[in-house]
């Protein structure tokens, strides 16, 4: 008998051994988790962060080429010079837009269909939609 004594303190051992290895590894799990947690919430903060600075930076570009656009420095004059650029074909493109918008007005305002083939109230549903 003396062997299922052996067997049965050589298991309770090797159990106590399971139990006191979990143990830690359920402690070293929680204390990744925790360090995982942390960079997690560090990485979203810097994220955070970063979102900051571009916006505040887009912001003082805009206010700089608002304030300086007519005599920005030597470094910004080629950027300030294509915002420039590119706003007067917006504006250009804009006025074309308009005048369409005109030109279709006046084609077909009195006529249910006309030979342009639109119809006014689809138009006038559209822009609507458009506004909105």
């Amino acid at each position: 008998m003396a062997n299922i004594e052996d067997l049965k303190k050589k298991a309770k051992d090797a159990l106590d051994t399971i139990a006191d290895v979990s143990a830690e590894v359920y402690k070293l799990a929680e204390e990744n988790a925790k360090i995982l947690a942390k960079k997690a919430k560090l990485n979203t903060e810097i994220t955070r962060e970063k979102a900051l600075i571009r916006r505040l930076k887009s912001e003082i570009g805009s206010k700089y080429y608002e304030l300086h656009k007519d005599d920005p420095e030597e470094e910004l004059k080629q950027g300030c010079d294509g915002i420039t650029d590119a706003q007067i074909r917006i504006d250009a493109k804009k006025r074309e837009l308009e005048e369409l918008k005109v030109n279709t007005e006046s084609c077909c305002a009195d006529a249910p269909a006309c030979d342009c083939g639109c119809e006014p109230a689809e138009e006038e549903a559209e822009e609507k939609k458009d506004d909105e």
